[in-house]
């Protein structure tokens, strides 16, 4: 079947294509946010988890390619969902089409996307055309094909459903008060800033019974096609709030990069090094390692401006030194934190996960809604300036990357895993 055809007809069969929320789905007699997860890996479990534990939404049903994560799924939240009182999810959706299954779904309000970067625009779309409020994992998209599709997709969300992308550090209580103190202009001018992410490797999943392709679906992290390269899947949150910051994106990028350390499967670089050209000659030196041995892990953003400078990290004192001088008060005095596999982390990011699912709950509940898809997009392609630099290693302008920027096949026959 035609794939538009299906979204058309599966959203006609809800009844709740483009419904007013107090109409769709009666919450001014029952708050509770029908909550679906579609990918039940590390990531995918722990922010539904915040979901259910922070917010009024209820957990009621999942989805994810394979068996064996759709059964451990199946049994942390019916473990979640007796803690907080009511019954574990009835709904389980497995395989390749479970997605357009959840779009489908009349018992499903809400849709938490946490699948493999390749998928998520694919995912959006569909649970968009279904009348399902959407929390998207970034990024949106993995090359410049993919965000103008989410583009085209934002067109249909406003005043009609809920979309938020998974930038929570911009719901991070300390970093929302640097920024609006930057904003406000206690760095004067702003001249240039140093970021950066320094990570361990990726976790190998080892299945040795499973093919070719499951492996490395299993891996998706290790390939390009996949999570769109480390820049892209995990260094986005550091340029998102240098953009957030410099409200604005990068012009053009410089940039240099290899694998150098890793030797598992795939094609992705295990480090970068990126000189972004902000508007106003704004320059922002970036780096990033994924190979850190003893899970070492530090990130960071250092803005400089003329009356002062502000330091950004995960874990460490969170500050303005200069003029307007200020600290976080709850910062810890250590530099460095321990990496999460899963994004729950602590100290500066310590409310991140929790604020950003209160605020998206309430977009739905109050019916003004959100729709973060060009935010998200922007970011996305950002990173993808970054990477087009350092593979074709020369300097690229945002205007070449648009227009002829990078595609990514999957050369994977999904069907295998219906």
């Amino acid at each position: 079947m035609d794939r538009r055809k299906f979204l058309a007809g599966s959203a006609a069969a809800s009844g709740l294509m483009f419904l007013k929320p107090k109409t769709a789905f009666g919450y001014q007699a029952n708050s509770a946010v029908r909550y679906a997860l579609l990918g039940c890996g590390s990531r995918g479990t722990s922010v539904a988890t915040s979901f259910a534990k922070n917010t009024s939404a209820r957990v009621v049903a999942l989805a994810d390619l394979f068996p064996d994560q759709l059964e451990k799924g199946k049994a942390h939240f019916d473990e979640v969902n007796q803690s907080l009182g009511y019954a574990g999810p009835e709904l389980q959706f497995r395989g390749y089409k479970a997605y357009e299954e959840l779009a489908a779904s009349p018992h499903v309000d809400a849709v938490q996307i946490s699948t493999p970067p390749y998928f998520h625009v694919q995912h959006l779309e569909a649970m968009v055309h279904g009348g399902k409020h959407t929390y998207c994992e970034k990024p949106v998209g993995i090359d410049i094909e993919q965000t103008k599709q989410a583009l085209e997709i934002a067109k249909h969300v406003d005043g009609k459903v809920s979309v938020d992308v998974g930038f929570q550090i911009r719901s991070a209580p300390p970093f929302m008060e640097i920024v609006r103190r930057i904003h406000d202009g206690d760095l004067g001018k702003i001249v240039s800033a140093t970021a950066w992410y320094n990570a361990p490797p990726a976790v190998e999943h080892d299945y040795p019974s499973a093919s070719a392709d499951e492996q490395r679906i299993r891996n998706w992290l290790w390939y390009r096609n996949l999570s769109g390269d480390i820049l892209l899947e995990q260094n986005i949150h550091v340029i998102d709030i240098c953009n957030w910051a410099l409200q604005g994106h990068p012009v053009k990028a410089v940039a240099t990069g290899g694998r150098n350390v890793i030797a598992h499967a795939g094609d992705t670089w295990d480090n970068y090094q990126v000189v972004f050209t902000y508007p106003e000659d704004v320059h922002v030196s970036f780096s990033s390692t994924q190979f850190c041995p003893g899970k070492w892990f530090d990130v960071s953003e250092r803005i400089f401006g003329s009356k002062g400078i502000a330091e950004a990290p995960y874990s460490g004192p969170l500050r303005i030194i200069g003029d307007n001088a200020w600290t976080w008060s709850e910062s810890s005095s250590q530099p460095t934190g321990s990496f999460a596999a899963n994004g729950a982390f602590s100290d500066n990011l310590a409310q991140a996960d929790s604020e950003k699912d209160k605020g998206f709950i309430e977009s739905i509940t109050s019916g003004k809604f959100h729709n973060q898809i060009a935010a998200g997009v922007e970011s996305a392609r950002s990173c993808m300036l970054g990477r087009m630099a350092g593979y074709q290693k020369r300097e690229v302008t945002w205007d070449e990357l648009l227009a002829h920027g990078e595609t990514y096949k999957l050369d994977i026959n999904m069907s295998q895993f219906s």
